[in-house]
């Protein structure tokens, strides 16, 4: 799948979008699940909870955080694709944290969690032809097309497995 243009998607995305080398898109979201299992459930349970600083997200924060992204990135592509042209809203990220109580949460269901909404994501986007990856939509008052929803969803965990590994992982 080729590389979205600037003009598929909002400035803040391309950062995302530029995590991503190369042009296999598709295989860089299913590397991801094995590196995402291996980073978080790697981690005792004594320290899931930890936060690198008051304020921060917990570990099993940041992955529920993974989780809620995966879904809400995902449902933006399906609607594109389906020429649904409704404008689809932003997200808050820390309400949507705050309100999950993922703390209470097993590793292994947000583990096995994130590995179903990946996998679905994934088959979804392989449905997706040339024409319906380059189709926009609105999300979060910018335009977006389907070819970046995807990237930004591969760019939006290495960004966040690069998080886990510099300020949680050399802390615990």
């Amino acid at each position: 799948m080729k590389k979205p243009s600037a003009n598929e998607s909002a400035q803040y995305y391309h950062y995302y979008i530029n995590q991503n080398k190369g042009t296999d898109v598709l295989g860089n979201l299913e590397k991801q699940i094995s590196q995402v299992k291996k980073a978080f459930g790697s981690i005792p349970a004594s320290k899931q909870n930890f936060r690198y600083a008051k304020g921060k997200w917990s570990i099993k924060e940041l992955l529920g955080h993974l989780n809620d992204g995966e879904r809400i990135f995902g449902y933006r592509a399906l609607r594109v694709a389906r020429k649904d042209l409704t404008p689809l809203p932003g997200f808050d990220e820390n309400l949507y944290v705050k309100n999950a109580h993922f703390e209470k949460r097993d590793m292994k269901s947000l583990l096995e969690e994130f590995v179903y909404l990946r996998k679905a994501n994934i088959e979804m986007f392989r449905t997706f032809n040339a024409k319906e990856l380059a189709l926009k939509g609105t999300a979060n008052s910018s335009p977006i097309s389907v070819r970046a929803l995807a990237y930004i969803i591969s760019g939006h965990t290495m960004h966040h497995l690069e998080i886990l590994k510099e300020r949680y992982l050399c802390k615990l």
